[in-house]
């Protein structure tokens, strides 16, 4: 951890809902006026998409299947983020998406890497979204460079139903394909994914109130007026529990360091929890 170069990082799998989160970070940086340098997680993946199919077909990850540590630069993520936290600087590149169209515009191809190259200048924070902001293994330990780190983890289900909905509306693949990627990736979901949400500092998990039993025949997914969050707060002393009840209509605790808000609140509950911590690492940055 740094106090002078503070590292944010949001961690979840796909179809989690990390992207709307840094959406969310998006809009609180620029009405803190604060410089933040954006990674995301996809930037680290080790193949491009062709060479994610090739190993899938020699029986290697399973296509798409990037939950898998080998099947990313886990070392350079890490070293990205010891760098920053010492100096502020460091290097990343982007993964091109289908609908990037300014790097596609550029003439980079979907599916693939920019070329790695240095942070933008002059930041205040380093905020990472993607798959592997907390990972601690036998080789690697990436939490402990992240002065605030959060999961946003839905009961898996409803992982499912949103990933399935996104992957077939949005990428047009087929329901088949999706299942089967789900599938492929369950043992490095388990021992990849699920692990780093014992190092987190609050896990946002949202929970549907409607039947969910079966996801693979859900025709829609279920809105946040059909949903309930739970967040949990690994330390509770700084959390103004009476005052976030108060600020939060219908919310409740279910235990001493569990806040529970209906689905609507969760934009205003990331702002009223996570702005003052951010403003606070903003304020402790030191410059001697």
């Amino acid at each position: 951890m740094s106090r002078r170069h503070p590292i944010i990082a949001v961690t979840g799998s796909s179809g989690a809902g990390t992207t709307t989160t840094g959406q969310i970070f998006s809009r609180m940086f620029a009405s803190e006026g604060i410089a933040a340098a954006m990674v995301s997680g996809d930037s680290f993946h080790r193949y491009t998409r062709e060479q994610m199919a090739r190993l899938a077909a020699k029986g290697q990850f399973g296509e798409r299947n990037h939950f898998a540590l080998a099947a990313n630069h886990i070392d350079r993520l890490e070293a990205l983020f010891y760098d920053y936290s010492h100096t502020g600087n460091g290097r990343y590149r982007q993964y091109v998406h289908d609908e990037d169209r300014d790097l596609v515009a550029e003439g980079h191809k979907p599916g693939t890497f920019t070329p790695w190259g240095p942070l933008p200048a002059d930041t205040d924070a380093l905020f990472y979204e993607g798959l592997h902001g907390g990972v601690v293994s036998d080789n690697y330990n990436i939490a402990q460079y992240v002065d605030l780190l959060i999961g946003v983890v839905p009961i898996v289900n409803l992982e499912w139903i949103q990933k399935i909905h996104r992957d077939t509306h949005q990428r047009g693949y087929s329901q088949d394909a999706v299942v089967q990627t789900i599938i492929n990736r369950m043992d490095d979901y388990v021992h990849d994914i699920v692990p780093q949400f014992s190092h987190t500092h609050i896990n946002f998990q949202r929970i549907p109130l409607v039947d969910t039993s079966n996801p693979f025949v859900a025709r829609d997914v279920p809105s946040e007026d059909e949903s309930m969050v739970v967040i949990h707060f690994r330390e509770t002393a700084e959390v103004d529990f009476p005052w976030l009840l108060q600020a939060i209509p219908q919310s409740s605790l279910s235990r001493h360091d569990t806040l529970v808000i209906p689905g609507p609140k969760m934009a205003l509950a990331m702002d009223l929890i996570i702005r003052p911590m951010v403003q606070s690492l903003m304020a402790g940055r030191t410059f001697a």
